[in-house]
């Protein structure tokens, strides 16, 4: 088939400054977007800032012969991930896809979190995308065109100790990307999600370096063009790997008398997944 490419289209890629957000960045650009390189420059817990990250990524595109800006808003707040589609009018005219990539990690047993390892995470991961969409997503629909793709996490649907705040977050993603999809169908806006496993400054010491981030750009921009029409689903991608997620739903049991009795001696049936139905 054709190289899928991207001319003429905008991008932008939050959480751009290193990792998966980078390699999401340098593939689209390379297969001709102009990018927005968003990147508040902190650390992984999210303190401090820096624009060099997004800077030095611009920098990478550039010398590569692509076209891409650089932006240090946070999308934590409802003002910057306003500025972000603005530096992307202001630079390019247009926005045509969204990857909300930018997270933080504020990682402690449940009953240790705190507001101040709970609020963070959740701005980051779920407001962030909420703030940045809220913007975006008027011009998508009014151009009747786009593409977004959210990082959920296995974290946010099957569980791992000690991410209640960021399992919580992405689990929150997952729905977003759901109730997108379908208010976006009528306007040619595609959303899905991905779960990512790879090697970056977050995952240091406990994903193995062979899974690295330009193994999960691939899909990303699969996800992202025009020639995409899947909307609403999830896929868990590393390594080289990609597949489906999704939810399913058991046949179950129907009694016109339900009790808690009843539930307690039918368990078995309700549990058994040999027939099910996918929701989504």
């Amino acid at each position: 088939m054709d190289p899928l490419a991207f001319d003429g289209q905008v991008a932008i890629v939050t959480g751009a400054g290193g990792g998966l957000g980078r390699s999401h960045a340098l593939e689209l650009a390379r297969r001709g977007a102009s990018v927005v390189v968003n990147d508040l420059g902190g650390g992984v817990d999210g303190a401090g800032s820096s624009s060099s990250a997004a800077e030095h990524v611009v920098d990478e595109i550039r010398r590569a012969g692509g076209e891409a800006v650089a932006n240090g808003d946070s999308v934590a707040t409802p003002e910057g991930g306003a500025a972000i589609v603005e530096c992307a009018l202001e630079a390019y005219g247009r926005v045509d896809i969204v990857v909300n990539n930018a997270g933080i990690l504020r990682d402690a047993a449940f009953k240790n979190v705190t507001p101040e390892l709970l609020d963070p995470v959740i701005d980051v991961h779920l407001k962030g995308a909420f703030n940045v969409l809220r913007t975006a997503w008027p011009l998508m629909r009014e151009q009747n065109y786009g593409r977004v793709v959210n990082t959920t996490s296995g974290s946010g649907l099957f569980g791992n100790f000690g991410q209640s705040n960021y399992g919580a977050a992405k689990a929150g993603l997952m729905g977003l990307t759901r109730v997108l999809s379908i208010e976006g169908a009528r306007n040619n806006v595609r959303v899905n999600a991905i779960a990512p496993i790879a090697h970056t400054l977050m995952t240091v010491g406990q994903i193995d370096e062979a899974m690295a981030p330009e193994l999960i750009s691939p899909l990303v921009a699969y996800l992202c063009h025009g020639s995409c029409e899947i909307t609403g689903q999830a896929y868990s991608v590393g390594g080289g790997r990609v597949s489906r997620l999704f939810l399913g739903m058991t046949t179950g049991i129907t009694e016109a008398d339900l009790s808690a009795e009843s539930i307690a001696t039918r368990m078995d049936e309700i549990d058994d997944t040999q027939d099910f139905v996918i929701r989504w």
